[in-house]
């Protein structure tokens, strides 16, 4: 990989972990509002302090390289919860299909650059 490639790919994957532990930070501070989000979005609350584990197991496998395909399921894992976030959100209109997306393209671009 050359440096240019390598800087895209750690910025890029760096803002993509910095929107990862915000969420996993609200999903643990914050569990009463979204919990509430969670409901209205018509999943049970129970999803959210597995969703936060996932989520830092993810970013442990994307960040340490240590086996190629745990970081492939990693960024596959992320991209079906995107998805997923983004179509609830649209069919609950409540205009938060934004951040899914964000979160869906910052993987991307940081899954191409890692290759």
């Amino acid at each position: 990989m050359n440096k240019t490639n390598r800087n895209i790919y750690y910025a890029v994957t760096g803002l993509y972990t910095a929107h990862m532990l915000f969420t996993v930070v609200m999903y643990v501070f914050n569990y009463e509002m979204v919990s509430e989000a969670f409901a209205n979005l018509g999943f049970p609350p129970a999803l959210i302090y597995p969703l936060a584990i996932a989520k830092v197991l993810g970013l442990l496998a994307i960040w340490t390289n240590k086996s190629r395909l745990l970081k492939e399921l990693a960024y596959a894992g992320f991209a079906i919860d995107f998805v997923l976030a983004a179509g609830a959100h649209a069919v609950a209109e409540d205009g938060g299909v934004v951040a899914p997306l964000i979160a869906l393209v910052l993987a991307g671009v940081s899954f191409y650059f890692h290759r």
